[in-house]
């Protein structure tokens, strides 16, 4: 198992270049690291919360957003090539040395995610290359109930079974696709909100309305896990991320 996900062009997400365009560009890959200790591992859905809401703080941190930006120019060839997240997992003195590179942590209820400025496909750190991809099944650690009113939602597929770490890369480009949808006064108010979301799986009958609905729509790629297909549905807040959502009688 391995949580690395190339991502497909997003259904509803405008034009993006042709597959063998973006190939032909040099590749990168986001790292993202979820601290895993044995005797507190965090609850599921608070992890796939807390590494949407990684890649969105990143996305907007001024090292990206402004021109000269310290990580401008390789997030901005990342997002020019494919779209690729890799999950990996530390913990103790594992996580100690990873938080020395330069990076954000990013706080849940239990989960802490670390996202780092993309890296060239072949050139990670050592202190990230040598952590583990696999192993990141999570259970709950609470009762997850129905989505705040008002908070985007990011829906996951209820047909597929994926790692937790395979399901962090995907939660985190859905959060990506509804960044590029928003206005820079929309980003912003986002972002002062802590980048607010929910994590849940969609019940079967929503998610085929999901799926054939105009929302953005997040596509594996199918390198890993899973077959090539949808993975991932976001639906737009009213309080935050104005993005579509589903009509509802």
């Amino acid at each position: 198992m391995s949580p690395v996900s190339p991502a497909a062009p997003a259904s509803g997400s405008g034009a993006s270049p042709a597959a063998e365009d973006r190939d032909a560009l040099p590749q990168y890959v986001l790292p993202l690291l979820v601290r895993l200790e044995r005797a507190t591992p965090p609850g599921r859905t608070d992890a796939l919360e807390t590494s949407a809401r990684a890649v969105l703080t990143l996305l907007a941190d001024p090292r990206v957003t402004e021109v000269d930006g310290e990580w401008a120019e390789r997030v901005a060839a990342w997002e020019d090539a494919r779209i690729r997240k890799v999950v990996r997992r530390a913990r103790g003195g594992e996580w100690r040395r990873a938080g020395e590179l330069p990076g954000i942590t990013v706080q849940g209820r239990e989960a802490e995610v670390r996202v780092f400025p993309p890296v060239p496909l072949d050139g990670w750190p050592k202190e990230l290359a040598k952590l583990q991809v696999s192993g990141t099944d999570l259970e709950e650690t609470d009762e997850v109930g129905a989505p705040e009113p008002g908070l985007p939602v990011l829906w996951l597929n209820p047909g597929l079974e994926m790692s937790a770490g395979k399901t962090m890369a995907q939660t985190g480009h859905a959060a990506q696709i509804a960044w590029w949808r928003l206005d820079e006064v929309q980003r912003k108010e986002w972002a002062e909100s802590g980048f607010a979301l929910a994590v849940r799986t969609a019940p079967a009958d929503v998610w085929e309305e999901l799926v054939r609905s105009e929302l953005p729509v997040v596509r594996d790629a199918g390198f890993t896990e899973i077959a090539p297909g949808p993975t991932v549905a976001v639906e737009g807040g009213t309080r935050y991320c104005p993005t579509p959502r589903l009509r509802r009688a």
